[in-house]
């Protein structure tokens, strides 16, 4: 039998961060560039809509919608599987259970089409929760397997790692794409990519899965009481609010200004396969790609610049400064037609994505009061953000299915960023 590490081995702390290794090809090839390019060439005609649910809906808008109804499930479930996580001994199981979900989810992508619309949705719809739903068990076990001076440290090894993994295999990719002349035997190798990111998801994961302790085993067996006793912290929480004015007024003008940040991050290559003027699909799809690397190497730049000038000006008036970076970017966008343009638009989304996801989850760490439960505050900002999003992208694809236009959809989260910072500016410079 194996025997456990000790806790803070680098060993331990290393296995744990090579997961993000194995699970962030997901959220680059599947949620932000590949799939995205390869659903929007499914379409053939100029017109681009499905028969789904009833309805006869723009592609873009089936897509967001269901995206959305993903979140809501995460928001719904997260809570459920930490209350779960902090009780049982087990958490490898969870973790595991969802990892294979997401990897076959992937998996499953190869035999997208339109025919058989439902399954394919269903293959995308468990990536998406299988993606979210291991993350909550391997977030958890951090405070298991490091130090409190060490876990700072081993989240950012964690995420260079996962930028790195991803990054190899976005560009292996691409190489593929772009190696075949036809359109068709590109949509090939899009199908094959799909693949790849599961098995490279799975394959990869296992070392994590054998060096990671099963979890503090106790005994104790599931029960109601348990099931919900993340959503008795949640509520705990709310109720903890009303004394803390500061805290209350920075979490609404998140809530709202997250909404558009996010859906902006989700919708952005559907929005440049759909309203680009590209010369030809194989521009496109390089133009697309290439967008989505510039946003994601920007960004990392765009994290450093916020974290100083938040060390000049301070949180709150970098953030109102960086969300009037975003509405002019919204503004900006319902005029971009042709790929420089979108160039220069992604740069700018990726300088404030990495600033302003950074800056928030800090602000918001630094207004905790000193005896704050953080597991628990920081569950509720987890779930607060994740029925923003929901909300930001029912809205979003509502306005693009009625105008028929995603211009007009991204104009209107002018709106949120405009109320964010009206917030923002209501926030007490110092506790109450």
């Amino acid at each position: 039998m194996k025997k456990p590490l000790p806790k803070g081995s680098k060993k331990l702390l290393n296995a744990w961060a090579f997961y993000d290794w194995a699970n962030s090809v997901y959220t680059l090839t599947i949620a932000s560039s590949i799939f995205p390019i390869f659903y929007s060439a499914l379409f053939i005609s100029d017109i681009k809509v499905v028969n789904a649910f009833g309805y006869e809906l723009k592609s873009t808008a089936l897509i967001t919608f269901v995206t959305a109804f993903t979140f809501l499930v995460v928001s719904i479930m997260s809570p459920l599987l930490s209350g779960i996580a902090d009780y049982v001994g087990n958490k490898k199981s969870f973790m595991k259970f969802f990892c294979y979900v997401g990897g076959i989810g992937c998996i499953g992508l190869y035999w997208f089409s339109l025919d058989h619309i439902y399954i394919s949705l269903l293959f995308y719809f468990m990536g998406l929760i299988g993606y979210w739903g291991s993350l909550v068990f391997y977030n958890s076990y951090l405070p298991d397997i490091a130090f409190p001076e060490q876990q700072d440290r081993i989240s950012a090894r964690g995420f260079s790692l996962g930028y790195v993994g991803s990054v190899i295999l976005l560009v292996v990719n691409l190489a593929m794409v772009m190696s075949q002349e036809t359109g068709e035997a590109k949509m090939e190798m899009m199908r094959w990519s799909f693949i790849m990111v599961g098995s490279w998801w799975i394959l990869f994961s296992q070392y994590t899965f054998y060096i990671l302790p099963k979890g503090v085993k106790n005994g104790h067996k599931v029960t109601k009481n348990v099931i919900l006793n993340g959503f008795k912290e949640l509520r705990n929480v709310w109720r903890q609010l009303k004394d803390n004015l500061r805290l209350k007024r920075y979490l609404a003008a998140f809530f709202v200004y997250s909404m558009a940040v996010q859906t902006i991050m989700l919708i952005a290559v559907y929005f440049g396969e759909e309203e680009i003027l590209w010369g030809d699909d194989s521009e496109k799809t390089m133009g697309l790609i290439v967008s989505i690397l510039v946003i994601q190497i920007v960004a990392i730049l765009g994290a450093f610049l916020t974290s100083r000038a938040s060390e000049k000006f301070g949180n709150i008036k970098t953030l109102i400064g960086v969300n009037i970076i975003w509405m002019g970017l919204c503004f900006a966008a319902y005029f971009v037609t042709i790929p420089i343009h979108f160039y220069i638009t992604a740069g700018f989304v990726g300088l404030v994505m990495g600033g302003v996801q950074a800056l928030s989850r800090s602000t918001y760490s630094k207004f905790l009061p000193d005896t704050a439960d953080t597991t628990s505050y920081f569950s509720f900002f987890d779930v607060a953000e994740k029925i923003g999003i929901v909300i930001g992208m029912i809205i979003f694809a509502t306005i693009d299915q009625i105008t028929g236009s995603m211009r007009n959809a991204i104009l209107f989260l002018f709106v949120f960023f405009l109320f964010g910072i009206f917030l923002l500016f209501r926030v007490p410079r110092t506790a109450e």
